[in-house]
């Protein structure tokens, strides 16, 4: 699904201002940060300008600098609504778009090194709110000749990242993104992934999730329900035993007020997950709606 932003009014989309919240969640990895700017062209790995950019890199953290959405790390380009949303890049900024992209760049890299390869209004939001950072791009075309080599001959003088830290980083990335602060903590450092495509999430031989790769978001499993059950996120709790796989509204005795449709929530009956699935309702429609669905379930328990 497009999400279509076609002027400065679209800072205000619930998308975009939700995407940008969650960004101020989000750690870099690595001591160095590469600010490169976004594309027309979605996720942005598929892009010509961003395929040039990752022969350089793809071994550093790297940071689409891009509006109305601010920021977007490179390991969650696939997430919705980053991976869909259609603007014109002009590279002419308005000043809200310069200061909402600009104080997130600053949050972000923190007292990181930073390599800025950008131009026009990307540029601009980096120098509104940073002190210190070296920049590549030249004659404000960077996927130059010129511009390439400045980055390739600055990057020689910066430590690259472990593979295994960035898998690690874009797995908690996107379960924060997801799920919020806490959810850090829903990928342990033994963590396992499996398939050509859509990744299985395994644990000690156990899935807890499955990554879907079309909007880069994590579908639960009943494992993975525990998980955030014990990390006090996205649950509902009902006062039924769960026999289809449909919960109605008026069974449903609390639900998190953070939910909203199509989240990924848990079920819990007298503390136990009896089922995971995707949210109909948000978290206080739940608790006050007198009828309706409140949540379809994916996985259930079957012996309760």
């Amino acid at each position: 699904m497009k999400v279509i932003c076609s002027s400065e009014e679209s800072l205000y989309r619930p998308e975009a201002v939700r995407w940008r919240q969650r960004m101020e969640m989000m750690k870099p990895v690595g001591e160095t940060i590469i600010l490169l700017p976004c594309s027309m062209k979605k996720p942005y790995s598929n892009s010509k300008s961003h395929q040039i950019f990752r022969k350089v890199t793809r071994s550093f953290q790297e940071l689409i600098v891009t509006s109305p959405f601010g920021i977007c790390p490179r390991e969650l380009e696939n997430t919705f609504p980053i991976q869909s949303y259609d603007v014109s890049t002009t590279g002419s900024w308005s000043e809200s778009e310069i200061n909402e992209t600009g104080k997130l760049i600053k949050k972000y890299c923190g007292d990181k090194k930073v390599i800025a390869h950008l131009h026009g209004g990307y540029l601009d939001s980096c120098e509104a709110y940073m002190d210190d950072f070296i920049l590549t791009c030249k004659n404000g075309k960077p996927t130059s000749p010129d511009s390439m080599y400045n980055l390739r001959i600055e990057l020689k003088n910066h430590q690259k990242i472990n593979m295994r830290q960035k898998v690690l980083n874009e797995l908690r990335s996107i379960a924060m993104y997801q799920f919020g602060q806490k959810a850090y903590d829903f990928i342990p450092d033994n963590v396992k992934t499996s398939g050509r495509y859509h990744k299985k999430i395994m644990v000690n031989g156990t899935q807890i999730a499955l990554l879907n790769k079309d909007y880069g978001l994590y579908r639960l499993n009943l494992a993975g329900g525990e998980i955030l059950k014990d990390l006090g996120v996205n649950i509902v709790e009902i006062d039924f035993n769960l026999e289809t796989n449909t919960v109605f509204a008026p069974g449903i005795k609390k639900a998190d007020h953070n939910i909203i449709p199509s989240d990924e929530v848990v079920v819990v009956k007298d503390n136990t997950v009896v089922g995971v699935g995707k949210a109909v309702l948000t978290g206080k429609e739940m608790e006050e709606c007198g009828n309706g669905i409140g949540v379809k379930i994916k996985h259930r328990l079957k012996n309760q």
